[in-house]
């Protein structure tokens, strides 16, 4: 048992009982992973360490705290909270290309604020880094709640952060559907019991096969969502 989530694979809702749509943040609203990893490359590489695409892989759609600790011990005389912080400067320091929306993004959740479908972000960001992130689409006050690093004692791929925003919202997992770019944010939501869509804004197709869905971004995601054994 994960958190409370029951064994094994649960069964998903169709799409005619959906009531709320959860939302990843980063990759999937808006597009940040150049960003990211460009400010772990720095931090990696001001260490002297060599660095790849496959780890920076590791890090995408996890607490940047959580998959620091997985390489704490190559940074020897440093704690992962003073890697964070150093990465976290990295970020927001010169040279680092800007965030953007994500393709139909904002007119998404616009028109699911407009119809009354509840939303909440679930994300492994800082809260801070959310809402101005956020702006880049509508603004924070288009979601009831919102899930944060700081909200949660286990990052993705544990289902914390989806049970979670799913009881921030008042409705059952069961009921909800996640949208989501890597592999542990879709394991997240399908531990916590949830449909979840999966963006390929990140990874590829066969990445995200365990999804129920699967598109290149949100242009044509509607409400609610078109059954991946429905796409031709």
């Amino acid at each position: 048992m994960i958190n409370g989530s029951p064994e094994g694979p649960q069964p998903q809702p169709s799409p005619a009982v959906l009531q709320a749509a959860l939302f990843d943040l980063d990759g999937t609203l808006i597009a940040t992973e150049h960003r990211s990893r460009a400010a772990w490359t720095r931090l990696f590489e001001a260490h002297g360490l060599v660095v790849d695409d496959a780890l920076l892989a590791t890090f995408v759609g996890r607490r940047g705290q959580e998959a620091l600790a997985d390489h704490v011990h190559r940074f020897p005389g440093s704690t992962v909270e003073e890697l964070f912080a150093e990465a976290v400067g990295y970020l927001n320091g010169p040279g680092i290309p800007p965030p953007y929306a994500v393709q139909g993004a904002e007119a998404l959740l616009k028109r699911l604020h407009t119809e009354g479908i509840p939303m909440a972000v679930v994300t492994s960001g800082l809260r801070e880094h959310a809402q101005a992130l956020l702006e880049l689409v509508g603004g924070p006050q288009l979601f009831a709640a919102m899930i944060t690093a700081e909200d949660v004692s286990r990052g993705k791929p544990d289902p914390e952060g989806y049970l979670a925003g799913c009881a921030a919202l008042g409705v059952e997992p069961g009921r909800a559907v996640a949208f989501e770019d890597a592999p542990a944010g879709v394991a997240a939501a399908q531990a916590a019991g949830m449909a979840c869509v999966g963006l390929t804004t990140t990874h590829t197709r066969s990445d995200l096969r365990a999804a129920d869905l699967v598109v290149p971004d949100l242009t044509t995601v509607g409400w609610p969502p078109v059954p991946l054994n429905a796409i031709a």
